[in-house]
């Protein structure tokens, strides 16, 4: 699948993302110095993020005087750093997710009710973000071959890759349960990208 005008098929924005998952509640400023990009760019990827779900915007608490700036974190779905608008998509997620299961029972799996609506968030996510997950839930494998990412911007390939796997950590966090991300499995081919999950007790 062709990558989508998605939050993230600016490598600008995936870069902001990086600076955001690397150290959370960096100002505007920080952002256009960090990048190289104007500070209206900047606020323009920002808000596209924040609408997309991947970054909280906060308004700094200040014990002096003046006018507190604005933070911006990446959501991780926990305390301040948890999005409205991923919590939604991972609500809307689970629906869509529990009707089709009730629709097609042979569709259902051996997880529990959190686990298989935090992946109803993940695969919608990532589809919406131009793959084509495939899930081994046996394995609790996601299988992103091939990555259209990764021709693209082929020179930031860690930049990338570790900006995909902070996201969708913060999905499954954000939709609660007892998956997590563990990491991605090692490959020689930049187009081959295996997440494997783990599941806690």
């Amino acid at each position: 699948m062709a990558t989508g005008y998605s939050a993230i098929s600016s490598y600008s924005r995936v870069q902001i993302l990086h600076l955001l998952l690397t150290r959370p509640g960096r100002t505007i400023s920080e952002l256009s110095e960090a990048t190289g990009l104007h500070a209206n760019t900047v606020r323009e990827h920002l808000q596209r993020l924040i609408e997309s779900g991947y970054v909280v915007p906060e308004t700094e608490h200040r014990a002096t005087r003046g006018r507190p700036r604005m933070l911006y974190s990446a959501a991780s779905g926990e305390g301040a750093s948890s999005s409205p608008v991923a919590q939604q998509k991972v609500r809307d997620a689970a629906a869509r997710g529990d009707l089709m299961r009730k629709v097609m029972p042979w569709t259902g799996s051996q997880l529990s009710d959190a686990a298989q609506h935090q992946l109803d968030a993940l695969v919608e996510d990532l589809q919406d973000a131009g793959f084509d997950p495939a899930v081994d839930e046996a394995e609790l494998t996601v299988d992103l071959t091939p990555c259209s990412h990764a021709q693209a911007q082929a020179a930031h390939r860690d930049v990338l890759c570790a900006v995909h796997v902070g996201l969708m950590q913060g999905v499954l966090a954000e939709a609660g349960g007892p998956l997590a991300v563990e990491g991605l499995l090692p490959t020689c081919d930049p187009a081959q990208c295996h997440v494997q999950l783990t599941l806690s007790a």
